[in-house]
Order: structure tokens, then sequence, then C-alpha cells
């Protein structure tokens, strides 16, 4: 639900706390991130299926290219309200209105270093020119919010002051911007506490000191309602408070909803993906390890009850567990794990597998689940019947489309076949796929590249994980050309995931 002009911003009539998102903005500035507009549209709307309250699509003031992309969120029929920031001048103000936005971010300078240096004008020209520009955005018939920049270095009357006029003008709330992430949790609850007097306020944080959650929880604990925070984090220099996490910490320790947990996860892959700022593996909420388990314990608990090491259960933010298995790897998780691929071993074999488990991770391998099953298979003493295999690979991207041949024995039959990508990888993902036809699919879910030497001959390791129906396979390759450890580790998954179960891989029809 909308809430432009709204005096009291309440769309849900039992949320005491409100997410505005920033990705699209303050997320875009973190260096080497631009978004195309189509982009920018894909992240709005994962933004309003997670139901967040406000996205601020960017700022109408950048040029015309910008401008037409705040258009293009705004005209996306978000249950969002959309906005853009805006200088405190009203010709910002009009770009905005241009683009059919519902509100505006008014930024205006808090502390006398942004006062005096940066834009070159008095404390007093400020107020006048904030109630100006606030009057003129009402009268427009938008949602107003001013922005104190530098607040958490302003002068406290004069942040005081500013926030008054601001309410007194009519705007809807007015934001306590800690724009370099310098502020202490304590010093963030004595300001916030104060403005809070004024009107609806809310925060705005930077991880510069790593205080970026705790100075929302200073925040909101002293009478702010709104979180303005980018989604994983991302944002310039140390980035700003993360969405998912402040999301999911009010819900699991305040019981306080802000926007659809099962949702986080897409959108957190969603917004790597287009920005190219990875998920570091130990990232609260969304990152590889959030529920991974390695150490024998903690898997053996888990496996008897999932709570035991976790929080909360994966599923609320839309992940699953992990049994991970390396050099901390028990009987349980080992047994667990290959249940998974319908493999029984005795006691004896277990302790086998295990073994050897464990030495493979004390070499700094990660086990990944062809590593395991080929374990189980020697131990087992059962050759593995191959019903997928790679014969040959040619690869060209020089000069025009990249293309690639692939040729593959499949259950003893010869198929060959040509594709093309955006790239040799992509051109051979796509040959193998046409040489396996359509009713042996099974989807990447995640393709990840490590070099593991240095210098112009480096070995990269390439390592998939794949998924079909229910099952799911992780195999790593190492070679010194990229596309070849690419085929070879998707090869090696769909053979694991597509002959198990069949008589024959189908032909294509």
């Amino acid at each position: 639900m909308k809430f432009v002009g709204a005096r009291k911003l309440a769309p849900h009539e039992d949320d005491d706390v409100l997410l505005l998102d920033t990705t699209l903005r303050d997320g875009e500035q973190a260096p080497g991130v631009s978004l195309t507009p189509e982009e920018k549209a894909d992240v709005a709307r994962a933004l309003d299926r997670a139901e967040v309250d406000v996205v601020e699509a960017g700022s109408a003031c950048t040029g015309a290219g910008e401008r037409e992309t705040v258009r293009r969120v705004a005209e996306l029929g978000l249950d969002a309200t959309v906005t853009s920031f805006a200088r405190g001048v009203k010709g910002d103000v009009d770009l905005a209105l241009d683009c059919g936005v519902d509100g505006v971010h008014v930024v205006v300078p808090a502390s006398d270093r942004h006062v005096e240096t940066k834009v070159g004008t008095t404390r007093d020209d400020v107020v006048e020119t904030t109630t100006e520009l606030v009057e003129y955005a009402r009268d427009h018939g938008l949602w107003v919010e001013v922005i104190g920049e530098d607040g958490s270095r302003a002068d406290a009357d004069f942040l005081d002051r500013v926030a008054r006029a601001t309410h007194d003008a009519g705007a809807d709330r007015f934001c306590y911007a800690d724009t370099v992430g310098h502020a202490s949790p304590e010093e963030v609850a004595e300001s916030v506490a104060r403005l809070t007097e004024f009107g609806p306020t809310s925060v705005h944080t930077h991880d510069d000191l790593g205080f970026a959650m705790a100075n929302v929880h200073a925040g909101l604990t002293n009478g702010a309602d709104m979180v303005h925070a980018t989604v994983n984090g991302v944002g310039e220099r140390a980035g700003n408070v993360a969405l998912e996490e402040v999301a999911v910490a009010l819900d699991h320790c305040y019981g306080v909803e802000t926007a659809k947990l099962d949702e986080l996860y897409d959108l957190a892959s969603l917004v790597a993906q287009v920005t190219g700022v990875p998920l570091p593996p130990n990232k609260a909420v969304v990152g590889e390890n959030a529920f991974a388990h390695e150490s024998g314990i903690h898997t053996d608990g888990t496996l008897k009850d999932d709570r035991m090491y976790e929080p909360y259960p994966p599923e609320r933010v839309g992940r699953e567990r992990r049994l991970v298995l390396g050099k901390h790897a028990g009987r349980a998780g080992v047994r667990a794990a290959l249940a998974e691929h319908d493999v029984d071993a005795d006691e004896e074999e277990l302790a086998a597998v295990v073994e050897r488990v464990k030495a493979l991770g004390e070499r700094g391998k990660r086990v990944t689940d062809a590593d395991l099953l080929a374990v189980a298979e020697e131990v087992q003493g059962r050759e593995r019947e191959r019903r997928i295999e790679l014969v040959d690979l040619t690869a060209a991207s020089g000069g025009g489309t990249p293309t690639a041949s692939v040729r593959l024995l499949v259950d003893d039959e010869e198929r060959v076949a040509s594709g093309t990508g955006s790239g040799p990888v992509d051109a051979a993902v796509s040959a193998v796929r046409s040489a396996l036809g359509p009713k042996a699919t099974a989807s990447l879910d995640s393709y990840h590249v490590d070099a593991i030497t240095g210098g112009t001959d480096a070995v990269v390791t390439v390592e998939v994980e794949m998924s079909r129906d229910d099952r799911t396979v992780t195999v790593a390759r190492s070679h010194s050309d990229i596309t070849r450890a690419s085929v070879e580790a998707m090869v090696d998954a769909l053979d694991r995931l597509l002959v198990q179960g069949e008589s024959r891989v189908p032909a294509d029809d």
C-alpha cells in the first residue's frame, strides 16, 4: 500500500518499523557498480515481492539516462512507494516530478563541513531552503523526507533546528544520516531520541566502524520507525546496513515484521548477480555458510534436532540446510550425505569412507558430492558405470559470436552438437545441453571459479552445483582451460543426476 503524502507512515497497521531500500541509489554508488535499466527494474520487482515499503529508484538529477531508469521503476505499478533522491534545489524536485515518482528524499547539509565547505552556504540559508523545498514538494503531492547529510557530525542544536523546520513545513519525516559511518550507538541513541520529538524519524547508517546494525538498533530503540538499507549491504566504502539482516533480526528478536522473509535469499542472489559483488560465504542470512555444517559434533546434533546449531530455520529466509564434508566430518554427516544419493554402507564401509573424506579435507580440499561418491565406490569395490562422457570439446570466441562444439558418449552412442553463447563457457554449456536433449535437463544452481595457481598458466577450479527434481550434486574440476574445467564439471554432474534410476538417457526428439 502506498503512503504518498501520509502524515504517519503505516502501510500495515501492525508494523512498527518500515524499510526503505536504497540499493538502486546508494548501493549503486559502490565502486564498479553500474546497473542497467533492466537490472534496476528486476531488482525493484524483487524488492516489491519481498514487501519492502519504500524503493528509492535513483537520483533523477544525475542525467537523462538515470531519469529514464527512475521513470521505468515508477511505472512498474509496485505496491511499494517509489522515490527519487534530490539535492536541496528546486530543479531536482521538478526532475523527480517529471519521472512520476511518489516521493522525494531532499538531502540538505547538516554538518558545518558540508554547510560551509561543500555547499558554501550558511546555517540560516539551509533552514530557509529546506522549508521552501518541503512546501514546494508537498504542494505538488509528493511524500517528502528530508535527510540531514552528515548528521552524525553536525552540531546537535543545528540538527534539531533543521528537523523542527522540516516537520513544521509539512515533511513526512526527517532522516538522521550517519553518512560516513562515524557515530557510535550511544551517539545515535542520543541524537535520535531528540529528533523524534519533532516528528517521524528515519535512520541511515554506514558500516565504516562495523556499527551499521548496532546504530540501526540504537535508533529504533529511541523512537525511529524507518530504516534505510541496501540489499547485501552493498554501498560506497564499507557499505550500508544490510536490508536482509535488519529484517531477520527484527523478526527473530522482537517479532517485528518488516518484509517477506522467504523472498530474501532470491533478492540477495539477484543483487549479487547484477552488481557483480559476490556474497561473502560467512555473511549473515544469505551467505553460503549461513546454514552449512561440517563439524562432526554440529552435524550429529543438527541431524538429531535441526534447531541445535541454528537460530532460526533456513526455510524462513528461502534457504536450505547443507551438510558439508571435510576434515571435521563425522560418521553421522557422512551417512546422511550418502543416504541423499541412495548409497547404503555398513559400519565398516562407513568408517573407511569417513577416514578418506577426512584425509581429503586435511589436504585443504573441499569434498564435493562427486568426491564422496567416488570414495564410496572405491571402498565398496563398485565400478562406476558412466552413461555420459566428454570425448572432445572445441571452443572459439575471437572476433564474433562465441561458439563451441562437443562430442559426448551417451549410453555408448556418440552425440555431437554445437552451441553459441555470451562467452566460450556459455557456448559450450549450450552445446552440451543440445547434445543431451530437452528431456535430460538439470538446473545449474551455482557456478564458482577459483584460480589455484598464479601466473599466465594458472590452473583454475570450477565448482558447479546442479539439481534435478529433488536431487542435487556438487562437482569440482580443475584445468588450465576454464572452458574445459567447466564442461567436465557439468558433464560429470549431469551424469550423476540423469542416469540414476534411468535405463537410458533420453534421445533428443
